[in-house]
Parts: structure tokens; C-alpha cells; sequence
């Protein structure tokens, strides 16, 4: 991280467009581990962005924690799946906090399901105290944005988002 706190940035996107693309996105953050066993493992989560830092919540037995337990880092992606392909990738270190656990929880249900009053806000919320927040701190984060290189090429997709 460079001495600012903002990230090594690469890419054609600048810090405004890459802070946009994770404030907007309502789509799982990709996130690679080590696993106990020493191999790559990449599970998909909920995220809320706080600047270029990423949060999420989860339970403290997850397979998630016990990873970042042995090994605080991670590389991580942002980005769909659907055509034309944009987005952004990155390493960090990561944080894990107790006590931040709840009200991380809670802005992510907001953020995916527009409420904590749903069936599963309810579910996930019943047990929230225990729930931990890991922060993701980017050291690297790198964009990609193909929109205009596809556009051509899909029917009906591939309009520029004004953001980008």
C-alpha cells in the first residue's frame, strides 16, 4: 500500500472509477485463500466497500476465518460474469474483527437484500453477535474493462457505462 493508504492502482480505470465499481456492485467478491491443506480455495461472499477497503461478515467457525486465521492475505476479485467483461482484482491483507461483526452483517443485508426484515435477515441476524467482519486492506488493486472490445460483438450488450 503506498503511503497515501491508497493502494498500488493499475489498469485503464482511475481511483474514482475503481472506488464507483465496488461501491455499485451488488455482486459476491471473489476471494482466494490458502486452505489448511495449502491449496488455493475461492469462495464467493458478500461485500461492502468502505473506500478501497472491502468488508464482509461471517461466521467465526467458517472454513473463511480458519484460512485468514493461519494466513491474514488474500487476492480477490470483483467483477460478473455476464458479458462484456470489466472489473477489478487484487491482493490484501486482511483483518479480523469480532466486534464489527454485527454491523457489517447488518449493511450487507441491506445491501443484497434491501432489508435485515427478510426471512434471511432475520435467520442471519438471530445469531449476529457471533458473527466476525473481515476487512480486506488492498495492497494491489488492478482493473480490466472489455466493454468497448466486445461490444461489437454482442447483440444488444456492450453499451459503456457512463461511469467508466
Amino acid at each position: 500500500m503506498a503511503a497515501t493508504g491508497q493502494p498500488e492502482l493499475r489498469g485503464p480505470w482511475s481511483a474514482e472509477m475503481v472506488r464507483a465499481h465496488l461501491d455499485t456492485s451488488v455482486i459476491p467478491l471473489r476471494i482466494g485463500v490458502e486452505s489448511g491443506t495449502g491449496w488455493p480455495l475461492v469462495l464467493s461472499v458478500w461485500f461492502v466497500a468502505d473506500g478501497f477497503e472491502l468488508l464482509g461478515a461471517t461466521r467465526p467457525t467458517s472454513t473463511l476465518v480458519r484460512c485468514l486465521e493461519r494466513r491474514p492475505r488474500c487476492g480477490f476479485e470483483v467483477a460478473s460474469d455476464t458479458p462484456p467483461y470489466a472489473g477489478v482484482r487484487g491482493r490484501a491483507h486482511v483483518e479480523l474483527d469480532a466486534a464489527s461483526g454485527a454491523p457489517v452483517l447488518d449493511r450487507l443485508l441491506v445491501r443484497y437484500l434491501g432489508s435485515v426484515d427478510t426471512p434471511l435477515g432475520r435467520r442471519l441476524r438471530a445469531d449476529a453477535a457471533d458473527e466476525v467482519c473481515f476487512r480486506l486492506r488492498p495492497v494491489s488493486i488492478t482493473s480490466w474493462d472489455f466493454r468497448r472490445r466486445m461490444a461489437s460483438s454482442l447483440s444488444g450488450a456492450g453499451e459503456a457505462d457512463p461511469r467508466h
